[in-house]
């Protein structure tokens, strides 16, 4: 069987993602034999590569109608590998987050637990994520039911833990502003999740007017 691409191995898991709509997580898997081999599970050294705005995203939880901005997550795992056909590259596990620093959610647990320290009144008004693009740390992967990796926390790397140089180009694509080329750039099926936010409708005039992002914070002496 001939190796998939670089491309194709990296993103073959999200099209399965789309088809379970109640799950918030996915990884990323390389095809062998008709299956889908996960990132292994444990704690692994990771970096921070790609942050993906989705935009406003309209579902349903509980039978109930549910409205949220989600950004996906992802870090590449450099001691875990996938064949391709361009050499071994590093497997990489993805997050879903719905984009905001509640009290209760997901995305402020782990960026705390990251950062190792709480966020600041300040800081919960508005922080700029692309402060964790590049960085590295520990990513705490485990395997659900189905068998597919999911990343339940991330952690900073412990004392005297380095993290190779990234083998992919830490980068960020977000609604707004919006930038043709760079959605291009995105995989077929992130785009269609984006074509389905509120932001792109309004700016395609199907829709209702885009949410307009929260402001930054500067950067203070945390590591991100």
């Amino acid at each position: 069987m001939q190796p998939l691409t670089r491309e194709q191995a990296a993103w073959v898991v999200l099209y399965e993602t789309q088809e379970r709509k109640d799950s918030d997580e996915m990884g990323r898997y390389a095809k062998e034999g008709g299956s889908f081999t996960p990132c292994p599970a444990g704690l692994h050294v990771a970096r921070c590569i790609k942050l993906i705005d989705l935009g406003t995203q309209h579902g349903e939880y509980e039978g109930k109608p549910n409205i949220r901005q989600q950004v996906v997550v992802q870090w590449e795992v450099p001691g875990e590998t996938i064949d391709t056909d361009d050499g071994p590259q590093p497997m990489i596990v993805s997050k879903f987050y719905t984009n905001s620093l509640g009290e209760r959610a997901n995305l402020r647990t782990d960026l705390e637990s990251w950062r190792g320290r709480a966020f600041s009144p300040e800081e919960l008004g508005g922080f700029d994520l692309e402060k964790i693009l590049g960085h590295p740390g520990m990513v705490n992967v485990i395997h659900n039911e189905k068998g597919k990796a999911q990343v339940k926390g991330v952690m900073p790397l412990p004392k005297g833990t380095t993290c190779p140089p990234a083998v992919n180009k830490p980068t960020a694509f977000w609604v707004e502003p919006w930038d043709d080329n760079a959605y291009l750039q995105l995989p077929d099926g992130f785009r269609k999740i984006i074509a389905q936010s509120d932001e792109f409708l309004a700016l395609n005039g199907t829709g209702k007017p885009a949410v307009k992002a929260p402001a930054t914070v500067g950067d203070d002496d945390i590591p991100f």
